[in-house]
């Protein structure tokens, strides 16, 4: 295992991505309080959603992102809410990662607003010099209200952690000979993989503190996380180079909100049916087959509702949608009918690669099998030609606020399908 002696990892954050693509995008909403929402509502009754992003205007105030509206306009009255435009996020996201490409290769995108990057010989021995030159093209060519901050260290993980140090629009560099002098001085909250339940496994364990955690021991740590992640967490904090092991799809999913008119069972049933359609064809472009479906619902005041019903290794519309309508038979037989929703999610999982898939020996040559297949690649085909919905299976109810299926996650970019 190499303990690199120089700086060999950038690691890029923007900096309250959503708000400042909005701000930059629209002219009157620069230098004020701005908090997007997920969806259009009027008046008042953007009090029953929550702002998903805010700008560092909000932010002075105390304006936090995930927050309630309620709550974010007692600490700011002064900020605008606006919808989130999902596909200009996306559009933003590209231009960005061209215009940091000039500068240097980009080694990982990790999520919509972060990115990682290797440095070479030239780079590592002027680190601030690269960083102006990323702000000042950033700046030039995309806008000056989309700022970053970025960190420089040994590994990734270092990166990571004093690209918070200077945030907004910060560049703060950690070389190997000054660590972990630097580290130390940070909460342990700004470790990633370090959320409130795993403080509290490191309380009981005694290491409530950076230093006390720097100074464990590999194997401690391994006990503590309860698997490899924890050892290779205290390699990674003491300054040596880790490559992210290999990992194999798990599932393909959306959630979503739902907008106050369709919070009952008969829109979210509308809803749901939408977002499934647009996973099954994520999975089926990333060449899977799904073992098993998943139906959640967040019910108002309570915990939530979920069933799981098994797929014979498909991945045709048909076949998806037959296993959602049962859930739903169920769910509308044991919920009351004027049941309350706040939110939804449905999961394909339990996933085959193509090339490894198994089928029921009594299920192999079912000719309707093998008849709906077809036709869901034909349908695709056709989407795919034309670029829209040229051919659904069934209603396709787009609720209020649009962007179903095509919701940005921290650690998904949507595609340009995925707005059809």
């Amino acid at each position: 295992m190499r303990r690199p002696e120089s700086v060999e990892k950038l690691y890029l954050d923007f900096d309250g991505f959503f708000a400042s693509v909005m701000q930059q995008a629209f002219p009157h909403l620069r230098g004020k309080p701005v908090g997007v929402i997920p969806f259009p509502v009027e008046g008042r009754g953007a009090d029953s959603t929550c702002v998903i992003a805010c700008s560092k205007e909000a932010k002075a105030a105390g304006c936090k992102n995930v927050m309630s509206v309620p709550v974010a306009r007692e600490l700011c009255p002064d900020i605008i809410l606006v919808p989130q435009r999902v596909d200009l996020f996306r559009r933003a996201h590209n231009a960005l990662l061209n215009e940091i490409r000039c500068e240097i290769p980009i080694e990982v995108v990790k999520s919509i607003d972060e990115m990682a990057c290797k440095l070479d010989k030239a780079t590592s021995a002027d680190p601030q010099a690269l960083a102006a030159r990323i702000k000042r093209r950033i700046a030039a060519n995309i806008g000056p209200f989309i700022t970053c901050s970025i960190g420089f260290a040994a590994n990734r993980l270092l990166a990571k952690i004093a690209c918070k140090v200077d945030k907004p629009n910060g560049v703060t560099i950690w070389h190997p000979e000054t660590m972990p002098g630097p580290l130390l001085m940070r909460p342990m909250s700004d470790v990633p993989g370090i959320g409130q339940s795993m403080q509290r496994r490191l309380d009981a364990a005694g290491l409530d503190n950076m230093i006390s955690l720097w100074n464990s021991q590999p194997k401690h740590l391994r006990a503590i996380w309860g698997n490899v992640n924890g050892e290779r967490m205290w390699y990674a904090l003491h300054g040596y180079d880790l490559h992210a092991q290999p990992t194999q799809r798990g599932m393909y999913g959306h959630s979503r909100v739902l907008p106050p008119e369709w919070r009952d069972l008969d829109h979210a049933q509308a809803s749901s049916r939408l977002l499934l359609v647009k996973a099954a064809r994520r999975m089926r472009r990333g060449g899977y087959f799904a073992n098993k479906l998943w139906l959640w619902l967040g019910i108002m005041d309570q915990s939530g509702w979920s069933a799981t019903y098994n797929l014979p290794c498909v991945q045709d519309d048909q076949a998806c949608l037959r296993a959602l309508g049962n859930l739903w038979d169920k769910a509308n037989k044991q919920l009351p009918k004027r049941t309350r929703l706040m939110m939804l999610s449905v999961t394909l999982g339990d996933l085959s690669p193509a090339n490894e898939r198994q089928l029921d020996l009594l299920l192999n040559d079912d000719p309707q099998r093998k008849k709906c297949e077809t036709i869901t690649n034909t349908i695709d085909s056709l989407n795919q030609k034309f670029g829209k919905r040229v051919v659904t299976v069934g209603p396709w109810v787009t609720p209020p606020g649009g962007y179903a299926g095509g919701k940005i996650a921290y650690n998904r970019i949507p595609s340009a399908e995925d707005f059809w």
